[in-house]
């Protein structure tokens, strides 16, 4: 059996005296895709940035390919690069789209000339090609969710991990969207997590789905997580 690129063993996470997160153990296999669904206060996004190492968890350990991290630990920058975050309301910076999505290329000191080729390339894959002086605060919400993906591709990571990746974004900006997800798993190997509220979604786009209610992983998926939401909003 290999190895999970990612290890979750007894996490717990708390706000003050709120617990938000309790698993016990979780996995994800590396170059497969996982969709995380539940309803709002599920706890999906504290998952990924726990993952991300943007926080570290109460108590509980995250392993990365069997080796401990968190967001204190030596190799946290190492591994930080390895990975890419992309929240559910993309943040460009307000200049033009070539130069948000050559941000993160700069700063690794890439030459010039395959800056330019990584650039176009990413924008190519994400269908938008020709698109490089544009003002990034400019685009529809959909070219915008577009840039934040190749802004995240373009580094080649290992782990591409995304907050409801097409919440505002039209329908045939969704299925590009999902689309493009999924070519990148396949020509690139990229393990994907994403978090959704769209059951037909998470299913559409993997069989790897993953059901959080109240912090906790449950059995049982669509039926109990239609369950929380119904609680939700009726209170």
């Amino acid at each position: 059996m290999t190895q999970p690129i990612i290890e979750i063993k007894n996490i717990r996470k708390r706000y003050d005296d709120r617990l938000v997160l309790d698993i016990p153990h979780l996995s994800f296999e590396s170059g497969l895709i996982y969709a995380l669904v539940g309803p709002n206060g599920s706890g999906k996004t504290t998952l990924l940035k726990l993952i991300n190492l943007l926080e570290s968890p109460t108590e509980g350990d995250i392993l990365f390919n069997g080796q401990k991290a968190d967001i204190n630990s030596p190799n946290a920058l190492e591994l930080k690069r390895k990975m890419t975050l992309v929240m559910q309301n993309a943040v460009l910076f307000r200049t033009s789209v070539y130069k948000n999505i050559a941000y993160g290329l700069k700063f690794r000191f890439f030459d010039k000339a395959i800056l330019h080729y990584a650039v176009t390339s990413a924008l190519d894959m994400v269908g938008l090609a020709g698109f490089e002086q544009r003002k990034a605060r400019k685009l529809s919400a959909g070219e915008a969710q577009r840039t934040a993906l190749a802004r995240a591709i373009v580094i080649k990571p290992d782990i591409l991990i995304l907050d409801e990746p097409t919440a505002n974004v039209d329908r045939r900006n969704i299925q590009t969207i999902e689309n493009l997800l999924k070519k990148i798993n396949a020509e690139h190997g990229t393990t994907i997590i994403f978090t959704t509220h769209d059951l037909s979604q998470a299913y559409r786009m993997t069989k790897n789905v993953i059901s959080l209610l109240d912090g906790k992983v449950i059995s049982g998926g669509s039926e109990n997580i239609i369950y929380g939401i119904f609680r939700q909003e009726n209170g």
